[in-house]
């Protein structure tokens, strides 16, 4: 029986032997047999859960995104759109793109219109009207961003005043304001029927339920206050919500009239010519 030596001399004149018939060989030793085969196969599954970890929490996003959508389309009493829906995690991504939808919505419908009147009426000239993209997006962020930041410095004064009140946080009221303008999107889209009753009815209707979502998430914050200051600050956030409505409404062309045309008389009538007083025969 051969020894460990003999052995370990056999290996090595072996290896010696193939060395030198194949220079460009290489050789592997047996703690290199011994070492797992699975280092590269637990790397990939790694970055292959951090692909997968990405994924979910997009679509955790997405169907949070769409859960307060559907929140701002329905709101009840007792149901808190900041505590039920936005859950301590306030984003951006919501209200920024609904404000750039309902602006790019707004000069759409309103060069439809004339699109649509034009068909009625040939006489009506009809010329694109790209402005109304900057009108929109200029007035609707600002109102998305300014009304907000004064509702928030307000409470926060508020806040020193009555101990009890914990206003929102900025971002907070901002993504309030935000998704609470999601319902007139398919409230200016419906003003293309031209039913000049149907169309205030779709306006109210819209700014009944967005207004509604403002005052029921904004209530259990001035309930603390006095009740003149709550019922003023509700009054005021309304209004401006009125106000905003009213703008969407007056910025597509209601009714486009025809250029006035000049009626000829009949050709059987004859006009007199009449002389100055100065040229007439004496």
């Amino acid at each position: 029986m051969a020894s460990a030596d003999e052995l370990t001399f056999h290996e090595f004149e072996e290896a010696t032997n193939l060395l030198a018939d194949t220079p460009d060989a290489a050789t592997t030793s047996r703690s290199d047999q011994l070492t797992p085969q699975g280092h590269v196969a637990v790397a990939v599954g790694s970055g292959g859960s951090y692909g997968a970890e990405d994924e979910v929490e997009e679509e955790s996003d997405k169907a949070a995104v769409l859960d307060r959508i559907k929140g701002s389309l329905l709101p009840r009493p007792g149901h808190n759109f900041v505590r039920h829906h936005l859950r301590n995690r306030p984003d951006l991504y919501g209200p920024f793109w609904i404000c750039a939808t309902l602006a790019f919505v707004l000069a759409v419908t309103g060069n439809l219109t004339l699109v649509l009147a034009q068909r009625r009426d040939p006489s009506i000239h009809y010329s694109p009207q790209f402005h109304k993209v900057t009108v929109a997006g200029i007035s609707i962020y600002c109102y998305a961003w300014l009304v907000p930041l004064a509702l928030w410095g307000f409470l926060r004064w508020r806040k020193g005043v009555q101990e009890r009140m914990g206003p929102y946080t900025f971002l907070e009221t901002v993504c309030i304001y935000g998704y609470s303008l999601f319902v007139f999107i398919p409230m200016v889209v419906l003003w293309l029927i031209p039913v000049p009753w149907l169309q205030w009815l779709f306006g109210a209707l819209a700014l009944g339920l967005s207004a509604a979502g403002l005052v029921f998430t904004l209530w259990p914050v001035v309930r603390e206050d006095t009740r003149l200051v709550a019922t003023v600050l509700l009054s005021v956030v309304v209004l401006l919500h009125a106000l905003l409505a009213m703008g969407c409404k007056s910025l597509p062309p209601e009714n486009v009239a025809p250029p006035p045309q000049i009626t000829s008389l009949p050709s059987n009538i004859a006009l007199s010519p009449t002389l100055p007083q100065s040229l007439a025969p004496s």
